[in-house]
This record gives structure tokens, C-alpha cells and sequence, in this order.
């Protein structure tokens, strides 16, 4: 499966921070494709999501 539901049933994140950062991401990943987009037939949203969740991509929330 693409999505790791085992590590979104896991996270101990704001679901709120988690949705911006995904939303930012997919945008980056649209913009500059990655190698895991092609191992995930260009699904880019769960991509994202796994990114994050995995610590590939980091994030922060400025004030």
C-alpha cells in the first residue's frame, strides 16, 4: 500500500501542521517530480504523506 497507515495511526503531530505540510509538499513534488513518484505511478498526495511521515521531508511551522 502506498499510504503507511500504520505510521498515520502512529503520529503523535498536529493533524492540522501534518495537512499543511503535505499540501506544500505535493506542490514541490508536482513542480519538481521525484524518483518515488515513479515507484507510486505518480501519485503524488501519498507520496507526500510518506515523505513526511518517514522524516524524508522535513518541516516546521514559522510564526
Amino acid at each position: 500500500m502506498i499510504l503507511p497507515l500504520d505510521l498515520l495511526e502512529s503520529a503523535e503531530t498536529n493533524m492540522y501542521e501534518l495537512t499543511a505540510a503535505t499540501i506544500r509538499r505535493a506542490y514541490q513534488l508536482t513542480m519538481t517530480g521525484d524518483e518515488e513518484l515513479v515507484k507510486n505511478n505518480g501519485k503524488v498526495v501519498p507520496t507526500a504523506i510518506k515523505q513526511i511521515l518517514t522524516k524524508k521531508v522535513a518541516y516546521r511551522i514559522e510564526e
